[in-house]
């Protein structure tokens, strides 16, 4: 084995999984800290090339929500999430059209959720995890997941109910209604 194979090996996967791994860091620490995060997930990826398994997104993952845990504390997550979500219901704010509205509604209902909530909500929905490896991130079975998973559904629906402004005859539209394994 050269020593051309393990880097070209690593900048493929580099560049496969940059990007989820870049949005599941704004997602969970805001924009300000993304690139601090993906950049100690990938180092960490890189010095535990051994460790790296056959599908690596769940994986790259769990390291990500380590290296965010371990440097950033509840705290300042939580500040830097509020201030994303927070902008991103003003932009909304500033278009009339439905759509935008609908979004709007989402992001504050989203904002107004427990992390924990939020976090098993945007690894199926804005991640595009299944439910086994969105498992595998947050480390817990299957089944308790799922569980998770519809609990935070529920809540989410009942926060976008009681929003101010929410037609409450027009049924509210879940990202990621499927549960797929």
């Amino acid at each position: 084995m050269t020593h051309a194979e393990p880097d070209e090996r690593f900048t493929a996967l580099y560049h496969a999984h940059h990007s989820q791994v870049y949005a599941y860091a704004v997602s969970r620490a805001g924009r300000k800290l993304a690139d601090d995060v993906v950049g100690e997930t990938f180092l960490v990826a890189w010095r535990r090339w051994d460790a790296v398994p056959a599908v690596p997104l769940p994986w790259l993952l769990g390291v990500a929500r380590n290296v965010i845990r371990e440097r950033y504390r509840d705290d300042i997550r939580q500040a830097s999430l509020a201030t994303e979500l927070r902008a991103w219901v003003v932009e909304a704010d500033a278009d009339i059209a439905d759509s935008v509205a609908e979004r709007a509604a989402m992001l504050a209902a989203l904002a107004g959720l427990a992390e924990d909530d939020r976090e098993v909500l945007t690894l199926t929905a804005w991640q595009g995890l299944s439910a086994k490896a969105a498992a595998r991130v947050v480390g817990c079975s299957t089944a308790t997941f799922f569980v998770r998973l519809h609990r935070a559904r529920r809540r989410l629906e009942q926060a976008m109910s009681d929003a101010v402004g929410v037609d409450r005859h027009r049924p509210v539209r879940l990202p990621d209604q499927e549960y797929a394994r």
